[in-house]
Parts: structure tokens; sequence; C-alpha cells
């Protein structure tokens, strides 16, 4: 592993590195973090041209949206305790063309956050394939980390849980198996040992709009989805973060908060590149998605600390 490289293999053994409920049992006040979503490199060439299913083999434009986002995050004051991106950070797909490429660039970006900003990377289905297999899911573990794990900030519990085993695991079973073992024991142990608020992060949002929705592409299934709504909300779950949607969504059902945000990279809706500012205080938690260029105002600061007081 080349000296430079550490930051992205925080998370090992089911935890992260530095951010563990020995450090972080004890809630010590508000703070704040911020989400990122699908900088995915490379789609952005693909969905112009028509080749959704390729690598892309261009991706300077999120490179630069990626290298904007950090630079705005760094200036940040007070600064968050972390920053997560919730999955797709490269286009191409494990085994095909442009992947390590992308790989490699993307890391050069990130590579320039504040190094004491934790980056916290969860995986997509672009990281580990639509039906990812054990090769793959190694593979994204060797880059970047475990694919599910928790970590504890400030006495909040996090989650973070590999979406595409509750989305397609046949050709994974064990490992969606070992998964819902690990879950399981997390939400008993939350359920036995409460934290001051427990949260969740996936790539595949629970739902876009309602519980209810009709299964699509950009949610889970009708039975995953209930099954893991009903499970979150007994653990008391505050909120699920994702992306994969390209576009903001989401809603509040019987106090889970569902938060779809939009991406640093590709837009396909309406909304601006940006990224997702949570606040978490002492019994709730609040955000708001932010373009690139909200973020890099100077009133930012202010308005962070009238929220953090």
């Amino acid at each position: 592993m080349a000296a430079g490289e550490e930051i992205f293999l925080r998370a090992k053994e089911r935890t992260f590195v530095g951010l563990t409920e020995d450090a972080e049992r004890e809630w010590r006040g508000p703070f704040f973090f911020i989400v990122g979503a699908d900088p995915q490199l490379g789609l952005m060439k693909a969905w112009r041209t028509g080749d959704r299913s390729g690598g892309g083999d261009e991706w300077a434009e999120e490179v630069q949206l990626t290298r904007t986002a950090v630079q705005a995050i760094n200036k940040l004051s007070p600064r968050p305790r972390f920053t997560i991106l919730c999955g797709d950070l490269v286009h191409a797909m494990p085994g095909t063309p442009f992947r390590a490429g992308q790989e490699r660039d993307l890391k050069d970006a990130l590579r320039e956050t504040d190094p004491g900003i934790p980056l916290v990377f969860v995986s997509g289905n672009h990281d580990l394939g639509n039906a990812p297999t054990p090769e793959t899911v190694a593979e994204y573990c060797r880059e970047w980390g475990d694919d599910y794990f928790d970590f504890w900030v400030g006495g909040v519990r996090c989650l973070v849980l590999n979406s595409q085993l509750f989305f397609d695991a046949s050709g994974c079973p064990s490992l969606r198996d070992a998964q819902e073992a690990w879950l399981e024991e997390q939400l008993q142990n939350e359920a036995r040992n409460p934290s001051h608020h427990l949260l969740v992060f996936q790539h595949i949002p629970l739902y876009l709009r309602r519980p209810d929705e009709e299964d699509d592409y950009f949610n889970l299934q009708t039975a995953v989805r209930e099954s893991l709504i009903q499970r979150f909300k007994k653990a008391g779950v505050k909120a699920v973060f994702s992306g994969h949607y390209h576009r903001n969504a989401g809603g509040c059902f019987d106090g889970l908060d569902m938060v779809v945000s939009s991406a640093i990279g590709c837009q396909l809706g309406e909304d601006a590149h940006g990224v997702r500012v949570v606040v978490v205080t002492a019994d709730r938690v609040v955000h708001r998605y932010h373009s690139l260029d909200q973020l890099n105002d100077r009133g930012m600061d202010e308005d962070l600390k009238q929220l953090l007081a």
C-alpha cells in the first residue's frame, strides 16, 4: 500500500479506525457532517453519448466537481466531524476498462481532503456490480475498505450497509447472510444499549417518495424494504441516508427519515451538483442539500454556527 492511501482504508474488521464506540460513545453536544453521493467518474460522458452501460472514457468533469466539493468542505468553520460518500464512487463496473484510471483519479482528488475530516465510503452498485460476487466485493474492500461496518461520532451510532446485498445477492448468498447476521446483532445491541441517535447509510434508498411505492431500479424491492423499515423503526433508527437516484428525494414516515441525496457528479434531474449538510443536535437530525456554490458561500459558516448553538 502506498504511504498516502491509508485514508481510504480506515474501515476494517467491521468498524472505522478512530471512530469507535470506546472513543466516541459519549454525547458531546451538537455537530455536523457532510453526505455526498455518486461522484461516479465517467457517467457524465456516458450519459451524454447514450452508452450508459459502458465505463465512460472521460471523467475530467467529475474530477473537478469532486475537487470543488473537497475544497469547499475544507473551508467550513467549524469543521465537519466526517464526510461520507454514499456509493457509486466510479462508473466503470468491476473488471471493465477505465475502472483503474477512474479509481486512481478519484483517490487523487479526495486525497486533498483535510486530514482532520475522516472520509467514510459506502459501496454502490457500480462499485460492486449489479449482481456482486465474492471477487467484486473483495476488490472493493481492497480499494476502499469494508463494504459494511459501524462507526461512532459523539454518541451517535452509524451503520454503513452494502445495499447491493439487499438488491441482488444471487452471486454471493453467503455474503448476504453474513451481513444480515451482523446487522441483526447491531440492531439488538442498540435495543439493549441505546445510543443518542442511530443513523444508517447505504447506496440504494429504501424508497424514493413513499414506503408503499412500486418497485423500481432506484429503490429496494417491496419485501426487503418493508422488512428493513420495520426493523429500523423498532431499533430507533432516526434517518437513512442514500444516493443512487442522482436527484433529491425521500420522505419521513412514522419517525423514520429516508434521505435521498443528489449527486456530486452527473445530475439526472434539475438539482445542482452538491452535497448535504447534516446537523445533529440533542434531539434532532436536520439536513439540507447545498449546491457546491452555496457551500462556498461566506454565509455558510454563520448558518452552521447558529444551527449548532
